[in-house]
């Protein structure tokens, strides 16, 4: 088992885990609307499938949301 760190709270993995692993593991809504950011670094949607993550990565699942006009 392993520690990492998911949108700010502690989380036991067993490794090894990809990103799209991760998205499943955590039920992630809309996942083709998601960017992940690992240890403050945004990773290519192309690499979800073979990012591999480690023991202590801080993992950010991120959404843009666009805004109406006033």
């Amino acid at each position: 088992m392993a520690n990492i760190i998911v949108n700010g709270k502690n989380q036991e993995v067993t490794l090894p885990l990809t990103l799209v692993d991760l998205i499943k593991l955590n039920n992630i809504l809309q996942p083709d609307m998601v960017s992940i950011q690992v240890n403050e670094e945004f990773v290519e949607r192309s690499e979800f499938e073979t990012f591999s993550l480690k023991e202590g990565d801080q993992v950010d699942f991120l959404y843009f949301m666009g805004g109406g006009a006033f």
